[in-house]
């Protein structure tokens, strides 16, 4: 790769990181270009991408957007999931692709509102339910709270009707 390509692709890599605020780096290893296919589709379809980087263009891509910590993780095979604004959408997706594919991509660490977070914290954000499943438990949470407020109305009305 000469210079000019590895400076295209350096800037090619910012760009994608400043439209990305989360990100996870992961290790591929194990992953065949079907599976590796079939991931990104997956990310695509929440509002991700998964892109395969070279470490030493990474470092300095990360470097150009000022994103500290990220070095020590950028070693053997390394992936970028550019999560966008939202993290969980992308972990959900990482999450259960893994669990299709022996635990692959291995994640290494991840950067979440500028923090770097353990892939314990990443996998936890792929087990919470998604915001549609947690509004229909509230509203099946409020409407059996509406029928116990009815029911103690009636039982209510009952009474006085029955002392008048």
């Amino acid at each position: 790769m000469s210079k000019t390509e590895r400076q295209s692709e350096v800037e090619s890599l910012s760009e994608q990181l400043k439209g990305a605020p989360t990100l996870y780096v992961t290790d591929f290893t194990g992953l065949t270009v079907e599976r590796m296919t079939d991931l990104r589709r997956r990310l695509r379809a929440v509002g991700g991408r998964y892109v395969v980087v070279k470490n030493t263009l990474a470092g300095r891509a990360l470097a150009a957007n000022a994103v500290a910590g990220l070095g020590p993780h950028l070693a053997g095979p390394t992936g970028l999931v550019l999560a966008g604004d939202d993290p969980l959408p992308a972990a959900k997706a990482l999450l259960e692709f893994s669990r299709t594919a022996d635990n692959r991509p291995a994640v290494r660490v991840g950067l979440v509102d500028g923090k770097l977070v353990e892939p314990a914290y990443i996998k936890r954000l792929g087990e919470l339910p998604s915001r549609e499943e947690l509004l229909g438990q509230l509203a099946g949470a409020m409407n059996g709270i509406l029928y116990q407020v009815v029911g103690a109305l009636e039982a209510l009305r009952e009474q006085r009707q029955a002392a008048s």
